[in-house]
């Protein structure tokens, strides 16, 4: 492991690195200026260093390198700091030029030391800018402030925490820096790199000065390990809150599923009359999309639009908003918001691919892949996410296969193990679970949950427990505490009325304490209220009303055909039993609701209705009747992806 060296010495020594030997008593001639040559001087300097800022090629940086020689100043480490920290800006090699400049002069200051440190901390090989800190100090020269940062940011970049620490002692040991908020920052910054949070909260404590930068890095650090307590905890903390800082507490609940608790704080944010910009608006946006809650998205769509970053004009919001109008259910919304954009990237055609792709509209998706094509806009690995999903969701399995095997060849975009899910999902869904199987087993690199996943799926459409125990024993090694997977593939065994393993895999359960996420389903009032329902949920104010509505729905469904899958529940207990548990599915009480609470004027009304897991077979068929007696359009959005129940029928073809 490198280290430090210990030996410094704090007598100006000659520079080993020359190699001509130098004169005697050269110290005083070489820094005696006269005040007159001074005053001519200075403002050359300063000129020259703003020439070599506004520098965009390596031909001008030469250019005024000639000036400097030219004018005497080849020995002026202010001229020449700024030249070798152009030069690493220009991804200069630091071994070539940058240090032939920095030999040339005898006595090298330590702004001088330290852009040639900084340059091989960015550049690399790192452990050269340590050998160069080593001599630099071998030599009696002391760092400055840079210097640190310098070296905390090169530890941070290469991941290298043991060196960090070497450092952060140095810092301690020479003194001085306790108070200096540049490289206070700098260290916090290494040890979150590092994935060392407590090191850098302790920083953060011990430091006598902070400022705005210091609780940003620690807050967006604490979000993103998904501790958004202590993120919240830091951020009230805060005394004067910036955009960055509100910024960092919204795309962090976002980010950690805690849509509503994002909302309320970009509220908080509008109300503390605090700016925001596009990147807020994007945190906020796809907390919208995960609530699937129109109300709020249009209400912030009315926030961008007052800042000057509404759809048409910015891509990156309007890409955005597709997304979020899709994952709320109005995909045509969407479409809308894509037709009226002025510019559009890989992104918006993406966003609104995956869009079709998901309300199951393939042919639309298809379509806009096309017309992408024939645009300079070339597609990526979401693109193709996005059509395979569509390819899938519709069973055009020839389609899917073909468009596979061109987006290396035609596009260079190489499959992930996404793209391979989404196959497995298309030969699985098309009742090809060999060939499915047969292609996860020649995958040229290595399968993931979401693979195995997709092929556990297909299993239960099927009917198919001994594939479905392949995928399974895969996924107990790749997520051992997900009881999804156990669960799946016990419906499947008791599909099979294979009640010998449902026993054995229910006991399983058991011993590693697992247990089962709640069916919850949600909905949007029209005052933009989100309403939860949980399975068998009682605790509503309207239950009463909810239960009498369901009551009564259920009967003119009877009266139309329905009759209940007993078949979705895989309990051992008796029919009458099964039917009480599936009366009461949480997105059974969620469309009670939102029945009684439209107007019987607004006949024409959808009903949308967001789910955390997969929908049952039982509720589809559910859904699929309703649609019809009711006349309503029901949308729901499960975990898989939407369904349009109309005049009795779902968009999915009952292929889902």
């Amino acid at each position: 492991m490198v280290t430090l060296s210990r030996k410094f010495s704090t007598t100006a020594v000659p520079n080993p690195m020359l190699s001509q030997p130098q004169p005697q008593n050269t110290t005083t001639t070489q820094f005696f200026i006269p005040f007159s040559q001074l005053q001519q001087r200075k403002p050359l300097e300063s000129r020259l260093v703003s020439i070599l800022d506004g520098c965009t090629h390596l031909t001008q940086i030469k250019q005024v390198h000639a000036h400097i020689l030219r004018k005497g100043l080849d020995q002026c480490c202010y001229c020449l700091t700024k030249l070798i920290r152009m030069l690493t800006k220009l991804d200069v090699p630091v071994h070539s030029y940058p240090r032939i400049v920095f030999h040339q002069v005898k006595y090298p200051n330590p702004f001088l030391w330290t852009a040639l440190i900084r340059g091989y901390g960015v550049q690399g090989p790192f452990l050269e800018s340590v050998v160069l800190y080593n001599r630099m100090r071998s030599e009696g020269t002391g760092p400055v402030s840079f210097t640190f940062s310098a070296l905390f940011k090169a530890c941070g970049a290469v991941l290298d925490v043991g060196l960090g620490r070497q450092i952060h002692a140095q810092k301690i040991l020479i003194g001085g820096f306790a108070s200096d908020l540049f490289v206070g920052n700098t260290m916090i910054d290494m040890y979150v790199k590092c994935g060392f949070l407590e090191c850098a909260r302790k920083v953060f404590d011990e430091m006598p000065m902070r400022n705005v930068v210091s609780w940003t890095e620690l807050i967006v650090a604490y979000a993103k390990s998904g501790d958004m307590g202590s993120a919240w905890e830091l951020f009230r903390g805060l005394p004067v809150k910036d955009m960055v800082a509100w910024t960092a507490m919204v795309t962090g609940y976002a980010q950690n599923g805690k849509p509503r608790e994002a909302l309320e704080c970009f509220e908080r944010m509008q109300d503390a009359g605090v700016k925001t910009d596009e990147v807020t608006l994007v945190g906020v946006i796809s907390a919208c999309a995960l609530l699937g809650a129109t109300k709020y998205g249009n209400w912030v769509r009315g926030v961008a639009e007052s800042y000057g970053f509404g759809p048409t004009e910015n891509v990156v919001v309007g890409s955005a908003l597709i997304d979020m109008y899709s994952k709320c259910g109005i995909v045509e919304d969407a479409y809308n918001i894509f037709e009226g954009m002025k510019e559009r990237n890989v992104y918006s055609y993406s966003s609104m691919i995956v869009g079709f792709a998901m309300h199951g509209r393939a042919h639309a998706a298809m379509q806009l892949f096309h017309e992408m094509l024939k645009t300079e806009i070339r597609p990526n690995k979401v693109t193709f996410i996005g059509v395979l999903t569509a390819c899938s969701h519709v069973g055009l399995v020839e389609q899917g296969q073909q468009l596979f095997v061109t987006m290396e060849n035609c596009f260079g975009v190489a499959p992930s193990a996404n793209h391979y899910a989404c196959m497995v999902d298309l030969l699985g869904r098309a009742g090809r679970l060999e060939e499915a199987l047969e292609l996860i087993e020649t995958m040229p690199i290595e399968p993931h949950e979401g693979v195995w996943g997709a092929l556990l799926g297909a299993c239960r459409i099927h009917g198919n427990p001994d594939i479905a125990q392949i995928a399974a024993n895969h996924l107990f090694e790749l997520e051992p505490n997900d009881i999804g997977n156990y669960i799946l593939l016990s419906n499947i065994y008791a599909s099979a009325r294979r009640w010998d393993d449902v026993s054995r895999l229910r006991k399983l359960v058991r011993e590693k304490g697992l247990k089962k996420n709640p069916g919850c389903s949600w909905v949007e009032s029209k005052e933009g209220v989100i309403h939860e329902f949980y399975a068998g949920d009682m605790t509503h104010p309207q239950y009463a009303e909810i239960k009498r509505a369901l009551a009564d729905l259920l009967d003119r469904l009877k009266a139309k055909g329905y009759q209940p899958n007993l078949g979705s529940v895989t309990y051992d207990i008796s029919d009458d039993e099964k039917k009480l548990i599936l009366m009461n599915h949480s997105e059974k009480l969620a469309l009670a609701y939102g029945l009684l609470n439209t107007e019987s004027t607004d006949a024409g009304c959808t009903i949308q209705i967001m789910k955390n897991l997969r929908i049952c077979e039982d509720c589809h068929a559910f859904m699929c009747s309703a649609s019809q007696v009711t006349g309503r359009e029901i949308v729901v959005r499960d975990n898989m992806r939407f369904h349009h129940f109309r005049d009795g029928a779902c968009s999915c073809d009952n292929f889902w």
